[in-house]
């Protein structure tokens, strides 16, 4: 489902607040804080996710001269059980929350409902957003950290980040959020949760194409379309796919990969990088700084998700994935 804007919301700020590993990221000079521990001083990872959240919203705040008061809805998630770190940051900060899970494409699905709810004339401001915090999220998916578990090529590292917009109404020379597409929930039957690039990167291809399609675009009408988070492997799988469906090798350039840059080439980090917070941050930070600086006019940006569950894993089920595009602009 293709949405347009015509009241074209604007991208008022944002924040980008990560972990003390990230500093070892490509994009670190564009983060807004680098924590000094992982658990930002606090008994639990879960609570300090609370406060990675706490602190992005804090600082647009900070940024715009606004206080809760302002803010007329917060829009976010993660992907701890029930979305628990959100709803004790939404309790902190006290105004009208809508949780949302998407996995990691919840970075984009906020932006979307937080730009919906402006068109229609329901909100001033609202915050949109999302997170993750390792410790807390290889426990519950895969294997605790001190289990010390070996990873295969495949795997790509959760990282500690919280990324969130202050989205509002159109005001001139800011980045605008034009259209976008809700994707579908498309599984090829993937079931290693070890490999999320490879499971993922059809729903991001089904997205782009119907958006696309739909919009009457081509490849060639972005600077970019960065998805996140395919990582290495499944950027490639990505590529192949529309290599495949005709498009020419000079506009597949267009297509970049947040988890896949955000470790550079550490090899530490395997296939690269994901979490909710990955493309979060990424695109709360460097890529509307590009907008600023006049490099990009028009980017898609494309989050996808693996929506399995603990649950879903342990009864041998696949992985169901999606992928939510949004269209900026410079207004």
């Amino acid at each position: 489902m293709v949405i347009v804007f015509p009241s074209k919301p604007s991208l008022l700020a944002s924040a980008a607040v990560v972990g003390p590993l990230e500093k070892r990221s490509v994009y670190q000079t564009y983060f807004d804080k680098i924590m000094d521990d992982e658990r930002f001083h606090k008994q639990t990872n879960e609570k300090g996710n609370a406060m990675l959240i706490s602190e992005a919203c804090q600082l647009i705040l900070k940024k715009t001269n606004l206080n809760n008061l302002d803010i007329d809805y917060l829009l976010g998630g993660d992907l701890i059980n029930q979305m628990t770190p959100t709803n004790f940051a939404a309790k902190e900060l006290a105004v009208s929350f809508i949780g949302l899970f998407s996995a990691c494409a919840t970075s984009v699905s906020s932006i979307i409902i937080a730009a919906l709810l402006t068109e229609l004339g329901a909100s001033d401001f609202a915050l949109a957003g999302a997170s993750s915090q390792h410790n807390s999220v290889e426990r519950q998916f895969r294997y605790p950290v001190d289990y010390g578990a070996q990873k295969p090529a495949t795997a790509q590292w959760t990282v500690t980040a919280a990324g969130f917009v202050l989205v509002g109404k159109h005001q001139e020379n800011m980045p605008v959020i034009e259209a976008a597409t809700v994707g579908k929930v498309v599984d090829f039957g993937a079931t290693d949760p070890f490999h999320m690039g490879g499971a993922m990167a059809p729903a991001a291809f089904d997205t782009i194409q119907a958006h696309l399609e739909k919009r009457g675009q081509t490849l060639q009408t972005y600077d970019v379309i960065m998805t996140g988070d395919l990582g290495k492997i499944g950027l490639k799988i990505l590529v192949a796919m529309f290599a495949q469906s005709g498009a020419k090798k000079e506009d597949l350039a267009r297509f970049r990969d947040a988890g896949a840059e955000f470790f550079g080439e550490d090899s530490a980090f395997q296939a690269g990088a994901s979490g909710a917070g990955c493309s979060a941050a990424v695109y709360s930070s460097y890529m509307l700084e590009q907008f600023k600086t006049g490099r990009y006019k028009k980017v898609l940006l494309v989050a996808t998700g693996a929506l399995l569950s603990p649950l879903s894993f342990q009864q041998g089920q696949t992985i169901p994935c999606t992928a939510h595009a949004v269209e900026i602009g410079m207004g």
